[in-house]
């Protein structure tokens, strides 16, 4: 048997490709074509942003204003896709209802010309929050809801179909940020699924859907529910912090905490615990966001694990009304922008993935017959 050298598992260090759209953890730490994760957090929209990554320029305000009304022209569905989305049970995770709804929209509108492609993106993203809303408001509330709003924000239009009415502008804006910092991480788990599956010259509905799929395990996926659950078991920070040492102790997992890349520090951490801390004093809080810090201070203390996006991501969340298990599924709405320029990037110097693996079975031995064994 070959001795296994596991020091690359995982893909661990290896450099698997090229790619224009995003740096994580060189120089500045996180940025999307060139502009750093802190200046787009605080002076662009999410769809901007979405500009830059599919488009690839930050747009003119005519610009914007143009892809603004496009975005809400994209958010209708088809009734077809009504139909199944209604037949999906109620119980469902809301990302098995996106991947499902996702791959029904590409029979009902298929790709016929890969000039199409930005068009697809647009439409899979604006429509991602109407998708998954129309299936909740069926299921919970026994309504078949108008998908089309005419907020200007992916945000504002998330959370208005959510609640029934358009949100203030602070819980609009803290979903935006939340946007723009989940919209791009370079060769994630999810998008170079999404680049093995288009790199075999699939169309563009396949790779969204593997990686809807891929972001569905909790190893990549899922960080922020799971933070959230472990946060809102605790009534005091105190509490909390006995606890999670006690975890600790046990050798648990806390989920939210450390990352594959960063080694020091997670750039979008900061930012989304300021917003987190906004939404918190404007509600008045004092049990969530006060747990969320002790449990920060005791793994910093403990295990010198810093948080990463995930776990204040979680509270933000909570603080905009959204439901638990719809906060991964508010990641593809936002990672879709991120995907579709992989998939677009992939297309255009295309060479099929397909990476050799180290054997570690049995060496050869003779095939023995069935009468023989």
């Amino acid at each position: 048997m070959v001795e296994q050298n596991a020091s690359n598992a995982g893909l661990a260090g290896i450099t698997a490709g090229e790619t224009e759209i995003c740096t994580v953890g060189i120089g500045v730490g996180l940025n999307y074509r060139g502009y750093g994760i802190d200046d787009l957090a605080n002076d662009a929209s999410f769809e901007e942003v979405a500009h830059l990554l599919i488009h690839g320029h930050l747009p003119t305000e005519t610009e914007l204003r143009d892809y603004q009304q496009r975005l809400i022209h994209y958010r209708g569905l088809p009734d077809a896709l009504k139909v199944v989305l209604e037949q999906i049970p109620k119980d469902t995770h809301p990302m098995d209802v996106l991947r499902t709804a996702c791959s029904m929209l590409g029979t009902l509108e298929p790709e016929t010309d890969k000039h199409e492609q930005r068009a697809i993106a647009d439409r899979l993203m604006a429509s991602s929050a109407s998708m998954l809303l129309y299936w909740y408001h069926f299921h919970q509330n026994g309504k078949r809801i108008d998908t089309v709003t005419d907020d200007d924000s992916v945000a504002g239009h998330f959370l208005h179909l959510l609640h029934g009415k358009k949100p203030d502008e602070l819980h609009r804006r803290a979903m935006d940020v939340s946007l723009i910092l989940y919209a791009e991480h370079d060769f994630n788990a999810s998008t170079f699924a999404a680049r093995v599956c288009v790199s075999t010259e699939s169309d563009f509905y396949s790779p969204v859907v593997a990686a809807i799929g891929t972001l569905r395990g909790p190893l990549h996926g899922g960080a922020n529910e799971a933070a959230m659950h472990l946060i809102e078991r605790f009534s005091s920070p105190e509490q909390a912090q006995a606890a999670v040492h006690q975890m600790l102790a046990r050798k648990e997992k806390i989920m939210g905490f450390g990352h594959r890349v960063y080694k020091t520090s997670d750039p979008r951490s900061t930012i989304i615990q300021q917003w987190s801390k906004k939404l918190a004093d404007a509600s008045g809080d004092t049990v969530l966001y006060p747990v969320s810090k002790a449990i920060d201070t005791l793994m910093w203390q403990e295990k010198h694990l810093f948080t990463n996006l995930d776990f204040y991501s979680a509270s933000t969340y909570h603080f905009c009304g959204i439901p638990t298990d719809m906060f991964t599924p508010v990641f593809v709405i936002s990672r879709m922008s991120g995907w579709a320029a992989h998939i677009i990037e992939q297309r255009a110097n295309n060479r099929l993935i397909r990476p050799l693996s180290l054997y570690v079975g049995p060496d050869a031995r003779p095939f023995v017959k069935l009468k023989d064994r």
